[in-house]
């Protein structure tokens, strides 16, 4: 068909995208296909929604992490309503049900009446201490003040009474369930997201609206402003085994900062992206995982059309880059339609997890009558073969959920997922089958949000 992009002219498009620093491999594999949807009752993952009914102004989930004792954490957010806060919950395996723990405006003395810009929620930023149980979480603006219908941080920057005090990065003792300490770790600025070096006793945030790099000293009680980056955030940091944390700029292009070096540095070559429609603008960090090993992450983008690509950071100069291919249905490329992927896990089999959207399409994915034009698909990718097989769909209580921020697996090997849509705002639980669990299945932890 005319003007429609074939997989394999793709990844050889993608393949001549060399230039010298930086090697991107691409393999051909079963990842694009349009799959037929399968009968939701032949799936073998049970799945289970949990609203947050005790707090029914919360609008959305970003957050959601395994914690340094293997419970499930996830930000209940009222980031659209003014004057709202964010709220931490935690999975109860016991109840079956979510515990909410505190609220944290309450705990860093930012109450929502202030006039100024609230504590509204915690943005892709909480980060495990596994030496001391310590969660760290880190809080995000988006609610304007309780008493004016929007906000705009560049507005209100230099307002003493509107201005947003700044991200609060907080302690959490998950053994006593306190709040150990909080400190400003962005003055006047949210945290994008947020990522630990436990073995440096560094925390490392983004900031927004100015998409600066920080430092944060844990000893010190310290932070620093490492440099700006671009004008849209990166989604997701991740550290490497020399203590660098990388990032993407405007461009899709790799940044890192090297403690050792103390400079922040940009890969010459942008993240894979369809060379059909797309120049690697916004082509950033949505969501990125370490494999089992920690020899390399693997990672997705947060545009139209995203990329499953996997990085190898450890190797070389400038990491080696796998374009694994598209992670949803063939598209027609002269049709806008933002296809996102998150929730990005690697579960006790080893094996590797996340949501993509499915949609409705006449040509490469014509629905049966009567099924949502719109759904999230759970999909098990296996990084051996790079062959992925559907195992679950999300609904929730009045739709689809083809929004998924983040995903993490508990101490029982259970699959947890962040809805970010429509409300009611919560989180999803998946059942793993019980020959694919193991017990700590959470460990090695993720470190960053």
């Amino acid at each position: 068909m005319s003007g429609v992009l074939d997989r394999r002219d793709f990844m050889r498009g993608s393949a001549s995208m060399l230039t010298a620093g930086m090697a991107l491999y691409s393999r051909d594999s079963d990842m694009s296909k349009g799959e037929e949807p399968q009968n939701r009752d032949s799936l073998p993952y049970k799945v289970k929604f949990y609203e947050f009914s005790e707090y029914e102004i919360s609008d959305t989930c970003w957050a959601l992490s395994v914690g340094p004792d293997g419970r499930i954490y996830a930000a209940a957010c009222a980031e659209n309503v003014p004057g709202g806060l964010v709220k931490v919950v935690r999975y109860n395996a016991e109840k079956d049900g979510l515990d909410y723990l505190f609220t944290v405006a309450d705990k860093v003395n930012d109450p929502s009446n202030s006039g100024r810009a609230t504590q509204s929620k915690i943005h892709y930023s909480f980060a495990p201490s596994m030496h001391d149980g310590i969660l760290y979480m880190a809080t995000h603006v988006t609610a304007p003040p309780f008493d004016q219908l929007a906000y705009s941080p560049w507005l209100s920057w230099h307002d003493e009474k509107r201005c947003f005090r700044g991200s609060a990065l907080l302690a959490f003792d998950t053994k006593t369930d306190e709040v150990k300490w909080w400190d400003t770790l962005i003055p006047k600025e949210g945290c994008r997201c947020l990522a630990h070096d436990e073995e440096r006793s560094q925390i490392y945030g983004l900031s927004y609206p100015r998409d600066h790099l920080m430092a944060f000293d844990l000893k010190k009680r310290r932070r620093r402003d490492l440099g700006r980056v671009g004008s849209i955030n990166s989604q997701a940091l991740f550290l490497d085994q020399k203590h660098r944390v990388w990032l993407t700029n405007d461009y899709g292009h790799l940044v890192r900062y090297d403690p050792d070096k103390d400079r922040l540095e940009v890969s010459p070559l942008a993240l894979p992206h369809n060379p059909v429609f797309q120049t690697g603008w916004q082509s950033f960090f949505y969501d990125v995982v370490a494999s089992p090993q920690r020899d390399c992450v693997y990672a997705v983008t947060c545009i139209p059309n995203p990329m499953l690509v996997r990085i190898w950071a450890n190797d070389d100069d400038w990491p080696r880059v796998e374009n694994l291919g598209p992670v949803s249905q063939d598209r027609d490329p002269t049709t806008s339609v933002w296809d996102h992927c998150g929730g990005l896990t690697f579960a006790g089999d080893g094996q590797l997890y996340y949501v993509a959207q499915r949609w409705r399409d006449p040509v490469y994915n014509p629905m049966p009558a009567g099924h949502k034009d719109r759904e999230g698909v759970v999909w098990r990718f296996d990084p051996a073969t790079l062959r992925r097989e559907e195992v679950a769909r999300l609904e929730h209580p009045k739709d689809s959920a083809p929004y998924i921020a983040r995903g993490a697996v508990d101490r029982n090997g259970d699959l947890f997922l962040a809805y970010a849509g429509q409300k009611p705002a919560g989180i999803f639980k998946v059942e793993m089958p019980s020959d694919r669990k193991k017990q700590n299945a959470h460990l090695p932890i993720r470190v960053w949000g």
